[in-house]
């Protein structure tokens, strides 16, 4: 029998807690939850949703190169699935950085594509020698 985990028991409750702050559209109440749920120690498919909720909040709150810095630094987890590339396309787009919000966007559309996928990787591979605008 495991014992339980009030840790992971207070993670989660502030990770559902910024949800819905978030979700009401209290982003300022939001962000700093999040950062206490991942300080707190959640499991690999809540930290992973907790990031992408934490980057699309600051993003939303004008906050873009911290949203950028989360999202490139999380590893890609399947409970989020391309999510993680959406958003920071996203943050990218507002940050200024639109070649490389395309190259991210395009980059995880390709491998869903039944045809094509040559094709575009040499465009993505374009888009990456170019310079930004």
């Amino acid at each position: 029998m495991s014992t339980p985990d009030p840790a992971g028991d207070d993670a989660v409750r502030l990770f559902e807690e910024a949800g819905e702050h978030d979700s009401a559209g209290r982003e300022e109440q939001a962000a700093p939850l999040y950062v206490q749920a991942l300080q707190a120690g959640l499991d690999d498919d809540r930290h992973a949703q907790a990031v992408v909720q934490l980057a699309s909040t600051l993003r939303n709150l004008g906050r873009v190169e911290e949203a950028v810095e989360l999202l490139e630094t999380l590893a890609p987890d399947t409970s989020v699935g391309s999510a993680r590339a959406a958003f920071l396309a996203l943050a990218l787009h507002d940050a200024g950085r639109p070649d490389e919000a395309l190259r991210v966007a395009l980059e995880a559309l390709i491998p869903t594509l039944p045809r094509y996928q040559r094709s575009l990787t040499a465009y993505v591979a374009g888009i990456n020698a170019a310079p930004e605008r």
